[in-house]
């Protein structure tokens, strides 16, 4: 099987909490979408311990499957929001984008924002 990283699932890694590792389990795919990426490198550039982050980023990166954004994607993300909106339940725009993937890839989500949870079809694991 496979899990696709959130933003805050991706920080928990990198700082080793709790729990995190038991979460990943024995998955044969964990992936970043390229949406959490920018989102990470965002947040590396504000931190006081943006050497540390960089240097992670760059000696694990290759451990992980980045997901682009497809034309495929774009219609995932059609769908979802339009399911999400007649639900009256929005959800921030880039997970939006990371539910999209999340379906079009049929993975699962690792992911502590329980608005995920709105998204059907998708499931959510947090640890």
């Amino acid at each position: 099987m496979g899990l696709i990283l959130d933003t805050n699932a991706l920080s928990a890694v990198v700082d080793d909490e709790p729990g995190i590792r038991e979460a990943l389990g024995r998955e044969d795919l964990v992936a970043i979408p390229v949406i959490v990426l920018g989102e990470y490198e965002f947040g590396i550039a504000q931190s006081r311990r943006r050497e540390q982050h960089q240097q992670w980023l760059r000696e694990s990166l290759h451990a992980y499957r980045v997901l682009d954004i497809t034309a495929d994607t774009a219609r995932s993300y059609a769908i979802v929001r339009a399911e999400l909106k007649g639900a009256g339940k929005p959800i921030p725009s880039n997970d939006l984008w990371i539910a999209a993937l999340c379906r079009q890839h049929r993975l699962p989500v690792l992911s502590r924002d329980r608005h995920f949870d709105y998204v059907s079809g998708l499931q959510r694991v947090n640890w």
